[in-house]
């Protein structure tokens, strides 16, 4: 009697599909998620971070890394992933987006995502063929611009000598977009204050007279571009290069000349030798957009439709001021406040 009372449970717990016995959501096997990471490591305090964060945090997935320490290392750390059947490979980082397609291309049964790029095909020489959309990859983007444009609002209502700077690691669009969202942010408080604050380091009129550091490694670079922009005045400074701007954010704690603006994750928790310079960091909450694209593939709803991050979507936001909330004028707090929520519901544009 009580063999037949646990037989009768086990058929209870499971489903009949197509004659093959399926154990319930509950007992399903997770999804083998693998991310193939940009330079600057796993612990960049970054974008690399906030991938692997997310996929540390997904309920419906198991997740391993491969870091690399050139783009050399893209293709051969996707081959792994691929030899060891990851059922989703995410590629962090626009610039391994080219091997991220070809490697979709050749196994269209795996699901593929990257992080900052629209994952559009790409031809045999590298050239990108815009609006073509490869079946098994997702693009996981972001608007940065729209949290940007706070942070250029709120640097201009915070500087006391009426100049702020941003510089870039690489002119890749996803850093030119921070960029351009902040000086249009800038550009909107003169507007509104009839003010004259300049930026230094970018004009989105003129983006071949930009700053880049040429890539997201040399620190002794960044350090000088930014000690150069704090030489010519500017008091708050938003570097775009991952961890680049922390040499500067180090070096600014001790001269106190100027704050630090970070993007990516918040970079509070991450790094809290420099809490008394941050003002804020433009945040793309990449982890979300990871647990997004694992939780579709779990639950077989996997479109290469690309996720796009927003103000509207908390995809992206301004990060709370922190140690230095005090320092920031409440009328300036409201007025940044006011200005996301304004563009949340589309009554103001930043493109």
């Amino acid at each position: 009697m009580k063999k037949s009372i646990k037989l009768l449970a086990i058929i209870a717990a499971t489903a009949l599909v197509g004659g093959v016995a399926v154990a319930p959501a509950s007992q399903a096997a997770k999804v083998k998620l693998c991310l193939a990471l940009d330079t600057g490591g796993v612990d960049d305090h970054s974008f690399n971070a906030g991938a692997w964060a997310g996929a540390q945090a997904s309920t419906v997935s198991t997740a391993e890394y491969l870091p690399s320490t050139s783009s050399a290392d893209f293709a051969p750390n996707i081959k792994k992933f691929v030899d060891k059947k990851c059922q989703l490979i995410i590629g962090v980082g626009f610039a391994i987006s080219g091997e991220i397609v070809k490697s979709a291309k050749l196994n269209p049964g795996i699901k593929y995502a990257v992080v900052d790029d629209q994952a559009w095909d790409h031809g045999d020489d590298g050239s990108v063929y815009p609006g073509s959309p490869v079946a098994n990859v997702k693009g996981l983007t972001f608007s940065t611009d729209e949290a940007a444009f706070e942070a250029g609002y709120l640097a201009a209502g915070m500087s006391k000598t009426g100049k702020v700077a941003t510089y870039g690691g690489a002119p890749y669009g996803t850093v030119t977009i921070f960029m351009d969202g902040f000086a249009k942010g800038v550009a909107y408080y003169n507007k509104k204050k009839n003010k004259s604050v300049k930026v230094l380091g970018w004009d989105p009129a003129k983006p071949a007279a930009g700053t880049f550091v040429g890539n997201f490694s040399d620190d002794n670079k960044a350090l000088t571009i930014s000690n150069g922009f704090e030489q010519q005045g500017a008091d708050v400074i938003l570097p775009v290069g991952g961890s680049l701007g922390l040499s500067y954010a180090l070096a600014s704690v001790k001269s106190k000349k100027s704050l630090t603006i970070w993007v990516d994750s918040d970079a509070y928790d991450l790094l809290p030798q420099i809490r008394s310079v941050l003002l804020s960091t433009v945040v793309k909450q990449i982890g979300n957009s990871v647990k997004s694209v694992a939780a579709d593939v779990a639950s077989n709803k996997f479109t290469n439709d690309s996720y796009v991050g927003t103000l509207a979507n908390k995809g992206v936001s301004i990060a709370p001021y922190h140690d230095l909330s005090s320092r920031v004028p409440a009328l300036l707090q409201s007025e940044v406040r006011k200005i996301g929520l304004d563009i949340a519901a589309g009554k103001l544009s930043v493109k």
